[in-house]
């Protein structure tokens, strides 16, 4: 079991023919399941999936937090409403709702600019760099040198990378046991083009929301725009469309039970190889504390939206996000004990050491030990995660975070840039000044001044060796919400990082004028950093210890699964995947069976008239007069809305584009149901679905409700 051996055989793609449809796979790995593809259903030769710059994979793209797809030779991306929607609620003003009213541009003069911060990702290569960073690591390196080695060593890889218009980065698999390069083209001017009412893109709202049976038309498209010579760019009225390699087909007959299907995206994170005591504190401490945290956050977001509308529009798109963790971490909660996932987890980990017992030798007792340091490690680091925790809500108020990032910054800039902390290079100063100037549509000084008193409100409560001095002599005291409130009050009134012109006077300004300002914000944020970056340095050096423990765990559970001829693929890190099934329904529990589609007579059933049921009438009109324009499923009988898939997704695959055995267009995935929220730690096969909205559905709305003919024909799709 020498590491070589192992890291060999992972850099080949170490799989196995028997295997379920589990599984987020690198594209290099899909050759080695070639058989399980094809008995499946897979048509093309997956070979053509491994090359990133070769159809369907050159048209796939990251959103960064999304996923989507070139459809079209003028850059045109096809997405979730939900991944589209910030750029909507960018665009909207109460008097001007495009997050309700839905938007349209039938011409590109139309097209509104996406929030400076968005961004569409191509990627173009993935290299393995492990031996590149591993070189630099020594078996007596303490926890936060061996931290700063791969630091530096994944920060020269990318500045080895990285030319005009691309953005390179290291990504760790497998804890650390690999790492690999990751080049993508960075596409900065992003528009919004297409997007139906939100009764149709997010019918059903949040009371649907991980639910099937589903009736959601989560689907919108945004634009790519580059320089005239064709040069990633910033956004500028003379920019003109991007021209991809490819654009993924459509099929306007989409698909049907049984046929294959397959999902090419960027999941988020999973946890499928974490430790029995990890799934503890997520069950007992980590979900539960979220799940607090965020509804009190909604509620006050909402107090605010009831007396202010304009609250209710800067605040949506977070408030979207809120609401979808919220329901996640509570599915997260019930599917982990329902599975009994600690047990499942501690008996996996019983069984690992067993055989690792059996196999013998000094290498195997030294994995042993090693794991058990890792699990001692990782119980030691709880002691402090309510302070973690406290001080990263400090950062969702927009005016703190804002002080904090501009003193880091100025105190970054003084630095040789591959000194710089990651996040504060160079390459980074574009996407600090978007934040920063987008803050001006997503904050209310009221909202956000509540949100920052909540934070202090818990961090008051914490042991006096986790507090930090600067923040305390700040507070003088103030330990009741009221007193709080009124120093935040004090603070706000103080500050000029509200207003966007004197914000981005800061954005080019060095330490020594930072610190020389009188600006309140600033000053609190000068004081706190260092203690900020004090507590930044010992979480580095858990991440170090965590770089030689974590990779040795992995090293016995990719040697155990091979033993057993079971599938290893990393957990997702929001690097490309591709994951493949067949259209399916559920059966979730005893005498309950789901059907893989959902139909559109099923919109008019849920109908009530009122938000989130409330389609519009030209809809419910249509379905009731049966005018499908021959979008209809000659099977069913009907128009498809949505439909089900034993698809192995997480978060990050939203606006992923479902392709059928010919590598077409059939479908975005946008969620999955309440039994596969637990997926992300334990996957089951019988239970997991995807969910996606079906291609029909989407070209009925397209061309019979909003009339977007022309970005179907665009598209290539027939007329009707």
């Amino acid at each position: 079991m020498r590491r070589l051996a192992l890291a060999a055989a992972l850099a080949a793609g170490l799989v196995t023919s028997a295997h379920a449809v589990e599984g987020m796979w690198q594209p290099a790995q899909l050759p080695k399941i070639a058989n399980t593809l094809k008995q499946h259903g897979l048509k093309l030769d997956p070979k053509t999936l491994t090359d990133l710059t070769a159809y369907p994979m050159g048209a796939i793209v990251s959103l960064g937090g999304c996923t989507a797809s070139f459809v079209s030779p003028d850059g045109l991306v096809v997405t979730n409403h939900h991944c589209g929607y910030g750029a909507l609620q960018y665009n909207s003003t109460p008097q001007k709702n495009l997050i309700e009213e839905g938007f349209l541009a039938k011409t590109p003069a139309e097209e509104l600019p996406g929030s400076p911060d968005m961004r569409v990702f191509v990627t173009e290569e993935i290299r393995d760099v492990t031996k590149e960073v591993t070189a630099r690591l020594t078996a007596d390196m303490d926890p936060l040198a061996r931290y700063k080695a791969i630091d530096l060593a994944k920060k020269e890889l990318v500045k080895g990378c990285e030319t005009d218009g691309y953005r390179c980065d290291v990504y760790t698999f497998h804890g650390g046991f690999s790492y690999q390069l990751i080049k993508q083209m960075e596409i900065k001017d992003v528009r919004l083009v297409y997007a139906p009412p939100e009764s149709i893109g997010k019918f059903g709202g949040d009371v649907d929301n991980w639910m099937w049976p589903r009736h959601t038309g989560d689907f919108s498209y945004l634009r790519a725009y580059v320089s005239k010579d064709g040069k990633s760019a910033t956004y500028s009225k003379d920019n003109v469309p991007y021209h991809p390699k490819h654009v993924i087909k459509v099929n306007p007959q989409g698909v049907e039970e049984g046929d294959y299907v397959m999902v090419v995206g960027y999941p988020g994170r999973t946890n499928r190889y974490r430790l029995a005591d990890e799934a503890k504190a997520a069950i007992d401490w980590q979900y539960p504390t979220q799940i607090k945290i965020y509804q009190d956050t909604l509620d006050i977001i909402a107090a605010n939206g009831k007396t202010n509308p304009d609250v209710t529009v800067k605040y949506a798109s977070m408030v979207a996000g809120l609401n979808n963790y919220l329901k996640n971490f509570g599915g997260q909660l019930e599917g982990l004990r329902r599975a009994d996932a600690v047990a499942v987890k501690e008996k996996q980990e019983a069984d690992l050491n067993a055989w690792l017992q059996k196999q013998g030798g000094a290498e195997n007792q030294a994995l042993i030990a090693d794991i058990a340091q890792l699990k001692a490690k990782l119980a030691s680091y709880q002691s402090t995660r309510e302070r973690d925790l406290d001080l990263s809500l400090l950062s969702r108020s927009s005016l703190f975070s804002s002080g904090v990032r501009l003193a880091r910054l100025a105190n970054e800039r003084a630095k040789p840039d591959m000194e710089r902390e990651t996040g504060y290079q160079q390459r980074d100063e574009v996407r600090i000044e978007g934040a920063l100037k987008q803050m001006e549509r997503r904050y209310d000084a009221k909202t956000d001044q509540q949100l920052m008193t909540y934070a202090l409100a818990r961090y008051v409560k914490l042991p006096a060796d986790q507090r930090l001095p600067a923040l305390d002599a700040w507070l003088a005291g103030a330990n009741t919400d009221a007193a709080i409130a009124q120093k935040v009050s004090a603070l706000y009134a103080g500050s000029k990082l509200g207003n966007t012109e004197d914000r981005m006077k800061f954005f080019k300004a060095d330490a020594k004028t930072i610190a020389a300002s009188n600006d309140s914000m600033l000053k609190l944020a000068t004081a706190v950093l260092p203690q900020l970056k004090k507590i930044e340095d010992e979480q580095d050096a858990r991440d170090g210890e965590l770089a030689k423990l974590r990779p040795r765990y992995m090293q016995a559970i990719i040697a155990w699964k091979e033993s057993q001829n079971l599938p290893v693929y990393p957990d997702a890190n929001s690097s490309l995947r591709v994951t493949f099934g067949n259209v399916q329904g559920v059966s979730p529990r005893d005498g309950v069976s789901y059907a893989p589609f959902t139909t559109a007579e099923g919109i008019v059933q849920k109908d009530t008239g009122v938000v989130p049921f409330n389609a519009p009438k030209a809809e419910t009109d249509a379905i009731r007069a049966k005018a499908y324009d021959g979008y209809a499923s000659k099977k069913l009988g009907t128009l498809p809305v949505d439909f089900l898939a034993d698809l192995d997704i997480t978060g990050g695959n939203s606006g992923s584009p479902s392709l059928d055995a010919e590598g077409r267009l059939v479908g975005l995935a946008f969620d999955g149901n309440w039994e596969s929220v637990s997926g992300d730690w334990l996957f089951n096969p019988k239970l997991n679905r995807s969910i996606q909205v079906d291609v029909r559905y989407m070209l009925w709305v397209m061309h019979h409700l909003d009339h977007a003919d022309n970005l179907l024909k665009e598209m290539g799709v027939p007329a009707k």
